[in-house]
């Protein structure tokens, strides 16, 4: 099984492909911290993210997207450009007929650590520790924060697949 699993931003967004062989360990094919430039119009870099994540399910056809659920900050403007870039990707996420999982930080943390008030450092240690990361190059941290969400999908998968 493959999905996509992402970690909404406005400025930058952490994607990453995640594959699992029945019985098998999760490798992770592809991640990338996609970034759209402050210079941009809002509607622009929101077109640019759905852009995005429709190349990113052309080149790996997926099964399931898995994207963090919003944190609320304090900045309201911030938060509303998130949930605006979120709303981007679950869109694309319908269009190409994928079931939709959220998750919320303390469930991430909990399912990649064991202790929903890990820090970054634990989650990251975790996370190299859990899936082969084949990659020519070390993951940002919207990376890391993608693939932990998708982490959490595999490791809550299989009540998904008792409710197919």
């Amino acid at each position: 099984m493959k999905i996509l699993a992402i970690d909404p931003g406005y400025e930058r967004l952490g994607i990453a492909i995640i594959e699992k062989e029945k019985g098998g360990k999760e490798t992770l094919l592809y991640s990338e911290c996609f970034k759209t430039s402050a210079k941009d119009a809002h509607a622009k870099r929101l077109g640019q993210i759905s852009k995005k994540i429709s190349e990113t399910l052309n080149v790996f056809p997926s099964e399931a997207l898995a994207i963090e659920e919003l944190f609320l900050n304090t900045n309201q403007k911030t938060a509303m450009k998130v949930s605006e870039a979120r709303g981007v990707v679950i869109a694309e996420a319908a269009r190409a007929g994928l079931p939709v999982f959220e998750y919320t930080p303390l469930q991430i943390k909990v399912a990649v650590t064991g202790y929903g008030r890990s820090d970054k450092k634990a989650v990251i240690s975790m996370i190299e520790k859990l899936i082969n990361l084949s990659l020519d190059k070390k993951p940002q941290d919207d990376e890391y924060d993608a693939i932990a969400t998708g982490l959490t999908f595999f490791a809550t998968q299989r009540a998904y697949s008792v409710r197919q």
